[in-house]
């Protein structure tokens, strides 16, 4: 994967946020269903491996996740800044100026795509870095344990930037790479794209292998997908491509980390069994099927999980 030295980077897109929560603000985290600006899947929260997260620090560490700042996904908030990053160059040499170029990239195709292909004006999104494993959100309180996620009452994405190193590759077993990351990101914009579609509300059911809140995540994998056929095409506002190449590396790095947060893998990897009733994001076989899905036709209505009749 090779960012384009000439394009330049728009730092308003992603901002670093420091001291904005506390370890314990999320309480219960009421995931599934209700309404009010609370933790949800579907209402609040469109993460990316939330129960699955649950799920595996229940199993390790025992009882409720209590993972604090500076524990678990936090510790690296001296070593989070934005301000070198100005070009494609910068994002070639530093992880954090890359996710400045993913978000810039992912957010510059949907600009586009979305009006074309449903006829829906994109609003931006931010993306808020909280190195230090806490922050506030619109949909409450928030620690490194949920994993990356987005809040649809203040549209806004959210991410410990410790979560690749200490959560996915590291707990997870994904092997990383620079796309896995844009994969993450993309994923979570493309809770946004459903957010701006609407689609958040037709989720009624929160758990089980064909539910409301899977068939959520897999299009959210899918609309990566869609992102990624084009990723090497989309312009900065100067017309020079954000990602010059992506090699057939960084792809099955994507569908690496796509694995790695099936609902199967996980369960199997921490309990040493599968119950497909408590599935909450998709086998890791459908996870990397709808992202191909997505990459293959490059098209929204491709990624019409709500209607299909196999997952």
């Amino acid at each position: 994967m090779r960012y384009n030295p000439k394009a330049k980077l728009d730092r308003s897109q992603v901002q670093v946020r420091r001291g904005g929560g506390s370890g314990g603000g999320m309480g219960g985290l009421p995931i599934g269903g209700g309404g009010g600006r609370g933790l949800k899947v579907g209402g609040g929260i469109g993460g990316l491996i939330i129960l699955v997260i649950i799920f595996l620090l229940q199993s390790q560490l025992g009882g409720s996740p209590s993972i604090g700042p500076g524990e678990g996904g936090g510790g690296a908030g001296s070593e989070t800044s934005l301000d070198q990053c100005e070009s494609g160059a910068d994002a070639n040499q530093d992880r954090n100026c890359a996710l400045l170029a993913d978000v810039n990239s992912i957010q510059a195709f949907w600009a586009e795509a979305l009006p074309e292909q449903a006829g829906v004006r994109y609003r931006k999104a931010t993306t808020i870095l909280f190195p230090e494993g806490a922050v506030s959100t619109g949909c409450g309180n928030a620690t490194s344990d949920v994993g990356p996620f987005y809040c649809s009452a203040d549209e806004q994405v959210y991410l410990d930037p410790a979560f690749f190193d200490e959560m996915l590759e590291g707990q997870l077993g994904a092997r990383g790479g620079p796309f896995s990351e844009a994969y993450v990101l993309a994923h979570e914009y493309g809770h946004h794209i459903q957010d701006l579609l609407g689609t958040m509300g037709q989720v009624r059911t929160q758990q089980g292998p064909t539910s409301d809140a899977v068939r959520l995540e897999l299009q959210a994998d899918c609309y990566a997908g869609v992102w990624t056929k084009h990723a090497t095409e989309v312009p900065d506002e100067s017309g020079e491509p954000f990602i010059l190449d992506l090699t057939d590396q960084d792809i099955a790095d994507a569908l690496d980390a796509a694995r790695a947060v099936g609902d199967d893998r996980i369960q199997k990897r921490t309990s040493g069994r599968v119950d497909p009733d408590r599935w909450t994001h998709g086998s890791a076989e459908q996870r990397m099927r709808w992202f191909s899905t997505g990459m293959r036709t490059g098209s929204l209505q491709a990624c019409d999980t709500f209607s299909a009749s196999r997952l």
